[in-house]
């Protein structure tokens, strides 16, 4: 399915008739990272099944719903659960939501994720700002005829991951005296985890952490103009750096370890964006 300008606009007016606020940021929370959500305030929440055009999201620890209402002392539009392309969502339809919030009147993006960690300096429970991204999917949201009215046909990448808000992020990690590392994300396909060789290959490209999502979501965003934020919850190391297997379990038990760090780095940043 193609998904244009009207498309967005439907997605869009539909939400608007289920609440009045406007919302100025727009987040996406990774797996077991929803919990930011419940801190919200005067919160309309909408499955995402009654927004037209909107996808199912089928993993566990994705609530599949959007939150709109206050945060922090601002108005804030958060996707509680992403869709992946390990799901049969093509590119386009992954990163749909976020044109869709940018037309709500959204203007930056937090994304969030739970990523292997590569760097072997990492430990699992670590909080990992992005500054850059791999895209090894072998996909991209852009490609087919580019809608003039959402950007650019070939948008600048140079600063995916804005630089001012990554000084926000660092600043605000000093002040709670939280250890925020900084690296780059690996995006794959998935679902299967990475092998120990091709680990050991994302490292030698420069990858610091390796996840199934975010990357297309980047793209779209910075296509149409809004400011973007990246955060991984380190959530295992990842494949032949332990002696041990992975499972979606252990992504599960970290975040919830780490949850009341990432709140207070959330909820820290969102007033000063």
């Amino acid at each position: 399915m193609t998904l244009t300008a009207v498309h967005i606009r439907e997605a869009a007016e539909s939400i608007r008739g289920k609440t009045a606020l406007v919302p100025e940021i727009g987040l996406i929370l990774g797996s077991g990272l929803g919990v930011l959500a419940d801190h919200v305030e005067d919160a309309a929440v909408i499955r995402y099944e009654d927004i037209p055009h909107f996808p199912l999201s089928t993993v566990e620890g994705h609530a599949g719903e959007l939150v709109i209402g206050r945060l922090a002392g601002r108005t804030v539009v958060i996707m509680r659960g992403r869709f992946h392309m390990y799901e049969g969502y093509g590119p386009e339809l992954t990163a749909f939501p976020v044109r869709v919030m940018k037309a709500l009147g959204a203007r930056t993006l937090v994304v969030t994720n739970a990523a292997g960690g590569i760097n072997t300096s990492f430990e699992p429970g670590d909080l990992m700002l992005i500054a850059d991204h791999l895209n090894l999917t072998g996909r991209n949201p852009l490609v087919g005829p580019n809608d003039g009215e959402l950007g650019p046909r070939f948008p600048d990448m140079s600063e995916a991951y804005s630089r001012r808000l990554r000084a926000i992020a660092t600043e605000t990690a000093r002040e709670q005296d939280l250890k925020l590392r900084e690296g780059v994300y690996a995006g794959l396909l998935g679902p299967s985890y990475e092998t120990p060789a091709e680990i050991r290959m994302l490292r030698a490209l420069g990858a610091d952490a390796v996840g199934m999502s975010t990357v297309a979501e980047v793209i779209a965003a910075r296509h149409i103009g809004l400011e973007v934020l990246g955060i991984s919850c380190i959530s295992n190391m990842a494949a032949g750096i332990l002696d041990q297997p992975l499972s979606h379990d252990e992504v599960m038990e970290t975040t919830e370890r780490v949850k009341s760090r990432f709140l207070a780095l959330v909820t820290g940043v969102i007033p000063r964006l």
